[in-house]
């Protein structure tokens, strides 16, 4: 059985047309960025949170706070609990429920990110 191109073949050619003539398939240069906009304080019951809008692509999100002891295994560190919700209205594809395979391996990459950078001091975290 043969695998169905990402991408069908036109669309391959025209893409390949944009990038010689220096542009992109939305009309953009190819060194022009999207609009971006920026929103804080959304959610009122949120310690913090944002809107972030890249073009037509809007990511909201919101930071919760609580007091847990930590893990007996990283006594010295605080918690962090990362979690994505892709709700029905960004796509047909996503429906109301518990977080499909799409959102959890959306929230394992954030996770990753936030970690490896350290952009999250854990140890920071941590109320003597």
């Amino acid at each position: 059985m043969a695998k169905e191109p990402v991408i069908s073949k036109m669309k391959k050619n025209r893409i390949i047309q944009l990038i010689s003539e220096g542009r992109r398939i939305d009309g953009r240069g190819k060194l022009d960025y999207r609009d971006i906009r920026i929103e804080r304080g959304i959610i009122g019951t949120a310690e913090g949170s944002a809107m972030v809008c890249l073009g037509q692509t809007e990511v909201v999100v919101g930071v919760k706070v609580g007091l847990n002891a930590p893990y007996p295994d990283t006594p010295n560190e605080g918690i962090l609990t990362v979690n994505a919700e892709l709700v029905p209205l960004a796509s047909p594809t996503f429906e109301p429920g518990p977080p499909d395979e799409r959102a959890i391996e959306l929230a394992r990459v954030v996770d990753r990110g936030i970690r490896s950078c350290r952009a999250v001091p854990l140890e920071e975290l941590c109320i003597e």
